[in-house]
C-alpha cells in the first residue's frame, strides 16, 4: 500500500512541477521513446516470442509497427493537437476570444492486456504523454517476460518520475486502484473492466475500457468467397485467435456453409503448411488456464476442421464448428482462441436479428458485393466499430476512433483520439471591460423589452449579409448612446433610418 502511494505521489508531484506541460518536453519524450523501440527491437521481439511463441516478423507487424507509426503521428501532429481551437461567437460575444484549450488531466494510469502486451501499453502511452500527462504503466504480469522488459526498458528513455511502471499480479493492481488518478485506461475483459470502474468511481475518476465480447461475421451469399475466407482466416488466427476483434463466430446461408469451411480449410494450408504446430507464424494459448478453458467450448460440438491440441506447449490447431447452436456453450463467452463457430441463417434480416439479441460487440463484420446490404447492416445494428469486406484493419486507420459500446467498453483511443481521451478540454472565453452598454441585458430590472432584445441577439439566424448590417446596427446603436447628450436630434434620427433599412430586409419584422 506504502509503495503504490509512493509511486503515484511521486508522479503527482512531478505533474505539478509542471515540466511535462511544455511542448518542447513531451516531444523529447516522445523522441526518446522512439529511440527505445528501435534501439531495443530485437529485445522486444525476443520477448514477444518467449511469451506467446510469435515468429520474428509477426512481432514486428502486430506489436512494433503499430508504436513507430502511433509515435511518427504524434511527433508531427502535436502542436496542431495542443493549440488553441477557436470558436464560433455569436453576437454578444463577437468581439470576444473564444477558444478550446486541450489540457492534461494530471496523472494516469494504463493496465495493459497480455494478448498483445506490448502494443497494447504503448499506443496509449503515447496519447497520454503527447497530452501532457505524468502516467503509471502496469503492463500485463501474464506476459511476464514482456512486463519485464518494459519495466526495465521505460526508465532508461523516458523521465522516471513522470512516467513509473508497475509489475506484479491481481495484489499490485488492487493497491494501485485504491490510489487516485486522473483517468484510467483498461484493457482487458469486462468482469475486470467492472472492478476498475468501481475503484474509479470511489474518486470521480473518468475510465476507458476496452473490453471485448463476441464480434459477429456474416457472409453474404453474393460475395467472393475465396476472398472473404482468406481475410477471415487471417484475422480470426492470427495471434491463436487471442485478438479482441477477431471474429468470433459466422452467420451464414445454410447453402454456402460447406464451401466456407472448403475455402478457410485451404486458405489455412496456404497460410501455415501441412503441419501448423510446426509453422513460424502461429502463435500459441498463453497459458495452460486458458487453453483448458477453450477446449472445454469444444465438448458437444462438431468439428469440421482442426480439434487437435498439445498441452505441453499450450497447442490449439485452427479449429472449425459447423451446425452451432446460438445456445451452446462456445456461444456463451467471447471465445479468445482459434476457433470458429459458423451458425446458419435465412437472410441478412435474421442475422441482424441474431446480432441485436446480444450485447453490443467491439467489432462487426459483413461481406457482401451488395453495399446497400452492408450500409443498412450498419444502419441496423450497433457496435464499438465495423468493417465492411474485411475484419480487423479499421484497427490499422489511426483516424479511426477505436473502443467498445456498452459491453465491449467505453470511450475509445488511437492517433488524435487518444490525445483527446487523456486531455481535458477547456472551455476559455476572454472578454474586455468596454461595451457595458451591450451588457446591460442580462443585469437586473428585468423587463419584456430586455427579454425580445436578448431573444434578437441569441435566437436569430442571420446569413453573411445580414450579420454585416447587424454589425452596422449595433455600431450605430453604440455609437447613439455614447455620444446621445450631444447630439441627441441627430443620432436619432439616424438610428431611426438604420432600423427602418433593416426593418424593409424583412427579417427584422417580428420586432
Amino acid at each position: 500500500m506504502e509503495r503504490m502511494q509512493q509511486i503515484v505521489g511521486q508522479a503527482r508531484a512531478a505533474f505539478n512541477s509542471g515540466r511535462c506541460r511544455s511542448l518542447g518536453f513531451r516531444m523529447q519524450q516522445l523522441k526518446a521513446l522512439e529511440q527505445m523501440v528501435q534501439e531495443k527491437e530485437k529485445e522486444i521481439l525476443a520477448a514477444l516470442k518467449a511469451d506467446l511463441h510469435k515468429s520474428g516478423p509477426t512481432a514486428f507487424s502486430h506489436e512494433i509497427l503499430g508504436v513507430l507509426k502511433e509515435l511518427a503521428l504524434a511527433m508531427d501532429k502535436l502542436p496542431s493537437w495542443a493549440a488553441p481551437q477557436p470558436v464560433k461567437r455569436d453576437l454578444l460575444t463577437m468581439r470576444d476570444e473564444a477558444y478550446i484549450c486541450p489540457e492534461p488531466l494530471g496523472v494516469v494510469l494504463i493496465i495493459g492486456a497480455w494478448n498483445y502486451p506490448f502494443v497494447l501499453v504503448m499506443q496509449p502511452l503515447i496519447g497520454a504523454i503527447a497530452a501532457g500527462n505524468a502516467v503509471v504503466v502496469k503492463p500485463s504480469e501474464i506476459c511476464e517476460n514482456t512486463a519485464r522488459l518494459v519495466s526495465d526498458l521505460l526508465p532508461q528513455y523516458l523521465d522516471q518520475e513522470l512516467y513509473p511502471v508497475v509489475t506484479g499480479g491481481v495484489p499490485e493492481t488492487t493497491e494501485l486502484l485504491k490510489q487516485r488518478f486522473d483517468h484510467i485506461l483498461y484493457t482487458g475483459n469486462s468482469t475486470v473492466g467492472k472492478i476498475v470502474m468501481a475503484a474509479a468511481a470511489k474518486h470521480l475518476t473518468p475510465v476507458t475500457l476496452e473490453l471485448g465480447g463476441k464480434s459477429p461475421c456474416y457472409i453474404d451469399k453474393d460475395c467472393d468467397l475465396a476472398v472473404a475466407c482468406r481475410r477471415i482466416t487471417w484475422g480470426k488466427y492470427m495471434n491463436c485467435g487471442q485478438t479482441c476483434i477477431a471474429p468470433d463466430y459466422i452467420l451464414c446461408d445454410p447453402s454456402i456453409q460447406s464451401k466456407v469451411v472448403e475455402n478457410i480449410k485451404a486458405t489455412l494450408q496456404e497460410f501455415y503448411g501441412e503441419d501448423v504446430k510446426s509453422s513460424p507464424d502461429y502463435e500459441r494459448i498463453v497459458n495452460k488456464r486458458h487453453f483448458k478453458r477453450i477446449l472445454g467450448l469444444l465438448d458437444g460440438q462438431k468439428i469440421a476442421h482442426g480439434g487437435e491440441a498439445d498441452e505441453a506447449s499450450c497447442f490449439i490447431a485452427p479449429t472449425i464448428l459447423t451446425d452451432v447452436s446460438p445456445e451452446s456453450k462456445v456461444m456463451e463467452e467471447e471465445i479468445f482462441g482459434p476457433v470458429l463457430p459458423i451458425l446458419t441463417v435465412k437472410n441478412v434480416d435474421e442475422a441482424i436479428e441474431f446480432i441485436n439479441r446480444r450485447e453490443k460487440p467491439l467489432a462487426l463484420y459483413v461481406f457482401s458485393n451488395n453495399k446497400k446490404l452492408i450500409k443498412r447492416v450498419i444502419s441496423e445494428t450497433f457496435s464499438g466499430g465495423f468493417t465492411g469486406n474485411d475484419v480487423i484493419m479499421h484497427f490499422f486507420l489511426s483516424t479511426l476512433p477505436f473502443g467498445g459500446v456498452g459491453n465491449s467498453g467505453i470511450g475509445a483511443y488511437h492517433g488524435k483520439h487518444s490525445f483527446e481521451t487523456f486531455s481535458h478540454h477547456r472551455a476559455c472565453l476572454i472578454r474586455d471591460l468596454k461595451m457595458e452598454v451591450m451588457h446591460k441585458l442580462r443585469y437586473p430590472p428585468g423587463s419584456q423589452k430586455k427579454v425580445d432584445w436578448a431573444k434578437f441577439f441569441l435566437l436569430k439566424r442571420f446569413n453573411k449579409g445580414q450579420i454585416g448590417l447587424v454589425i452596422l446596427a449595433l455600431l450605430g446603436i453604440v455609437a447613439a448612446v455614447v455620444t446621445i447628450k450631444n447630439h441627441q436630434s441627430v443620432l436619432k434620427r439616424k438610428a431611426l433610418l438604420i432600423v427602418l433599412a433593416v426593418q424593409r430586409l424583412g427579417w427584422l419584422s417580428v420586432w
